[in-house]
């Protein structure tokens, strides 16, 4: 049952708040005055607030002020029988839901209150959703490699600085990337991730800059491109290496610039993104071999952060193991499984060339085909696929 407080000087005002709100199945606490209401505020949790603006000892916005130093997530719904746009507009700067005047008109003030939980759940659980991929997604290990790694993300996430980050495949970068993402002030705002080696060499321009219907063959109407798409935000162009020569020659103009146009169009559109970069590739081999331009190169790796191979991490295999079999066994919905330490000495044996993925993947194996106990002997068995 929602828990609702009133806050009003006025007693017919709060007996008929209680009446209409008890009459639809919530639960009610009163208070005359800003001081009580705080008091009951702190004491109890509540899914939304009721409060008028004008009261003795303490009017609405200054109890408006320390009800969001207590939790700013309920919602306050401001109420007046004096109400100016003025009083609005300041009670909403200063974190209110909404503002209703009295005399109440019913169905308004069931629809705000109605919207304003909704409001609050879905809050709530954005936020939890955010927590939960935050684990999944965590940089897991204590070895000095992979905290230099966490080290050089606090330092430069903060920054708008461009990032190459280098790496063999399945080390984790697009993790690091989206952590970069997390830390800095953009975080709010989208992150775009585009896998250069997966979008045919004709398309590319398309996919980055947009086009405008009729520009190719295809082009049935117009479209954003990725880097229209993450105004404001990071966009993270993986596999970088593998980018057509005429597409690095576009992306150059757009860093130098901060505008791009779309395929099929003369107009300039401006745009505001943080670009990372990531490959696997040795840059200066594929500079030597001019399939890769250097100066964008140099554009790109204002830092570089290199991602290390798991074969140079081992001892963060305990550690990884103990994550994986967590996150897996709940998303199986089952109890974890007791990894043994001579299996932990098989898997530090084995070489992962395909890296944290490979290891996952091979978790999850042994997770699937053991019983409740991961020993050494099922790790012999399992861990490498059947040959033959």
């Amino acid at each position: 049952m929602p828990r609702i407080l009133a806050i009003d000087d006025e007693q017919s005002i709060l007996e008929s708040l209680k009446e209409i709100l008890e009459y639809e199945n919530h639960q009610v606490d009163v208070a005359s005055d800003g001081e009580a209401g705080i008091e009951l505020y702190k004491n109890n949790k509540y899914d939304a607030v009721f409060l008028d603006i004008k009261m003795p000892k303490m009017d609405g916005l200054e109890v408006l002020d320390q009800l969001n130093e207590v939790n700013e997530d309920v919602p306050v719904i401001m109420i007046s029988g004096h109400g100016t746009i003025d009083t609005a507009v300041e009670s909403i700067k200063k974190g209110a839901y909404d503002f209703i005047e009295k005399p109440f008109d019913l169905n308004r003030l069931l629809v705000t209150l109605r919207n304003a939980m909704d409001r609050k759940n879905l809050v709530r659980e954005t936020r939890r959703l955010k927590k939960k991929i935050a684990r999944t997604h965590d940089i897991v290990g204590q070895s000095q490699a992979i905290q230099q790694v966490r080290e050089m993300i606090e330092k430069v996430a903060v920054t708008d600085a461009r990032v190459l980050i280098t790496g063999e495949n399945g080390t984790g970068k697009e993790l690091v990337a989206r952590w970069l993402h997390e830390k800095s002030p953009r975080a709010e705002q989208p992150f775009v991730e585009v896998n250069c080696a997966a979008i045919p060499s004709e398309l590319i321009e398309s996919e980055l800059f947009g086009h405008e219907k009729g520009a190719f063959t295809s082009a049935h109407k117009q479209r954003k491109g990725k880097f229209e798409q993450a105004h404001g935000g990071t966009i993270f162009l993986d596999e970088i290496g593998d980018m057509s020569f005429s597409a690095q020659s576009k992306v150059l103009k757009a860093l130098e610039e901060k505008k791009i146009s779309r395929v099929g169009s003369d107009k300039v559109i401006e745009v505001d993104v943080r670009i990372l970069a990531a490959t696997n590739k040795n840059m200066k081999q594929e500079i030597e071999q001019n399939r890769f331009r250097e100066d964008l190169y140099h554009r790109l790796s204002v830092i570089l952060i290199h991602v290390p191979s798991l074969d140079e991490r081992k001892e963060d295999i305990p550690g990884l193991a103990d994550h994986f079999n967590r996150l897996i066994c709940q998303e199986y919905g089952i109890t974890p499984r007791e990894i043994t330490d001579d299996a932990i000495a098989q898997l530090q044996n084995i070489s992962w060339t395909g890296n944290i993925r490979e290891f996952r993947n091979v978790l999850e194996r042994l997770i699937i085909l053991c019983g409740t106990q991961i020993t050494g002997d099922d790790v012999q068995k399992y861990a490498q696929p059947i040959s033959g």
